[in-house]
């Protein structure tokens, strides 16, 4: 009999005659592109000064379509400009509300003084 084909190897897992099989599984790794669809929303509803927070809603509702999709060079660039119209939705919406709030402050301070003039006034007469 041939003693090399019994002999154990020193080292290592026992050696079988069997070919060894592999399975290899490849998962696709999505990027995961944001689509701000709930600062458009609330831009929308919010924020919505010169319809910026309409269309900005329109382009993630555009995103999240392209995603789901598969596409994720569309889903990039619509989510792009929607992040875009949203920031600058809400850049314009602070500052005209800041305007907003001073501007209105200047007119009731304005009737106020005006009321106490004539409030005044008829005192005088009185």
């Amino acid at each position: 009999m041939d003693q090399d084909q019994y002999k154990v190897p020193e080292t290592g897992a026992p050696q079988s005659m069997v070919p060894v099989t592999t399975t290899v599984i490849n998962i696709r790794s999505d990027t995961v592109v944001p689509d701000h669809i709930v600062w458009s929303l609330f831009n929308t509803v919010f924020m919505n000064w010169c319809c910026l927070g309409i269309v900005a809603f329109a382009y993630s509702v555009k995103a999240r379509d392209r995603k789901m999709v598969g596409d994720l060079t569309g889903a990039q660039s619509f989510a792009s400009t929607a992040r875009c119209l949203n920031i600058s939705a809400l850049v314009v919406g602070i500052i005209l509300g800041i305007i907003s709030i001073v501007l209105l402050r200047i007119a009731f301070g304005a009737a106020y003084w005006a009321l106490l003039q004539v409030m005044q006034e008829r005192r005088r007469y009185h």
